[in-house]
């Protein structure tokens, strides 16, 4: 059993609240009456656990949800092969250079690429 509950009855959102997707997304999800409990990553911090199993969760290894177009880390990193330690810590320390808004709902997770998305789950 991971550290993120995925109820049935709702979706549990992770996003950045700065993102213009991730607005639209909450938007749309309130608009439709979805259960949405939303986590900013901008407020809450993710633990290592988390971002990994979000990961896994995706089918996807960790470096690949780090937004490496993002121009937060095209400010501070070059493109590199880092550790999964590495980049967990580049993750809490930079959370808007994750991809997001990500939904999880009972054993369904997707990363949100238009808003519409959140009604897939």
């Amino acid at each position: 059993m991971g550290e993120i509950a995925t109820p049935n009855r709702q979706i549990t959102l992770y996003y950045n609240s700065n993102s213009v997707r991730a607005k639209q997304t909450l938007a749309y999800a309130k608009s439709e009456g979805l259960p949405i409990h939303e986590i900013d990553m901008l407020k809450t911090k993710l633990t290592g656990t988390q971002l990994v199993e979000l990961a896994d969760k995706l089918n996807l290894e960790l470096k690949d949800l780090v937004n490496q177009e993002h121009p937060a880390y095209a400010k501070q990193f070059e493109h590199h092969n880092f550790s999964t330690d590495d980049w967990i810590k580049m993750i809490q320390n930079n959370p808007e250079i994750m991809k997001q808004p990500i939904a999880l709902r009972g054993e369904i997770t997707i990363l949100v690429e238009t808003p519409t998305d959140i009604i897939k789950i």
